[in-house]
């Protein structure tokens, strides 16, 4: 199996021992994204739906530099500080991911890094 890291500047850069992203065997694994912005790495202001409108710019990005779409996504895993914000990160999430939606998990966490109140991952087909 080969390996290959995502790097984006469309991201922030990772806070950690890891990669944006693996293509490995034609699919993407994507590391969770939070509302970071990727010049300055602080989390966006302004509550769940700027933070998950960042959170999905984010991915997107992730997902091109892998040269995937959300058309590609075949699971994402949502992760929530708060499970009352689900509606709200469902409907954004909703206006990104295409017809037939992915495979999804969302997880109530006591909390995220930086103090996000959204995180999420995706697994997407590559190439």
């Amino acid at each position: 199996m080969t390996r290959r890291a995502v790097s984006t500047a469309g991201a922030p850069a990772a806070i950690g021992p890891y990669s944006q992203g693996i293509v490995a065997d034609g699919f993407l694994f994507s590391a969770g994204q939070a509302a970071l912005d990727p010049v300055t790495a602080d989390l966006v202001a302004g509550g769940i739906e700027p933070e998950t409108e960042r959170v999905m710019a984010n991915l997107t990005a992730v997902l091109d530099a892998a040269g995937a779409s959300w058309g590609d996504v075949v699971k994402a895993t949502i992760f929530l500080d708060d499970m009352a914000d689900f509606a709200v990160v469902n409907g954004i999430y909703g206006r990104f991911v295409t017809d037939p939606p992915p495979a999804r998990s969302t997880v109530g966490v006591a909390a995220l890094p930086k103090g996000a109140r959204v995180e999420i991952e995706v697994v997407a087909r590559v190439g």
